[in-house]
């Protein structure tokens, strides 16, 4: 994920996988605890993508690299303030 490219891409993958976890759960392959656990920590790894790619968007325009921009830690994305 060193592009921006990169990072849709991941993030686009984790939404496919989203939307097979539900199918699965629709079908019965999973249970809805599994679900909700996979489910967890997809959010929590779109949550580092999107980070990812706002780092990036505002080196850029702050005239810095965004190849310095690198991926935070669960615990960080997961407690931003609103």
């Amino acid at each position: 994920m060193t592009t921006d490219e990169g990072v849709h891409q991941h993030i686009a993958d984790l939404v496919a996988e989203e939307k097979s976890l539900r199918d699965q759960l629709a079908s019965g392959e999973i249970t809805p605890g599994e679900e909700h656990t996979r489910l967890n920590a997809l959010e929590v790894q779109l949550d580092q993508a999107w980070d990812l790619l706002r780092q990036r968007k505002a080196l850029r325009e702050t005239g810095g690299s965004p190849d310095d921009a690198s991926e935070r830690s669960p615990s960080v994305v997961e407690n931003y303030l609103e």
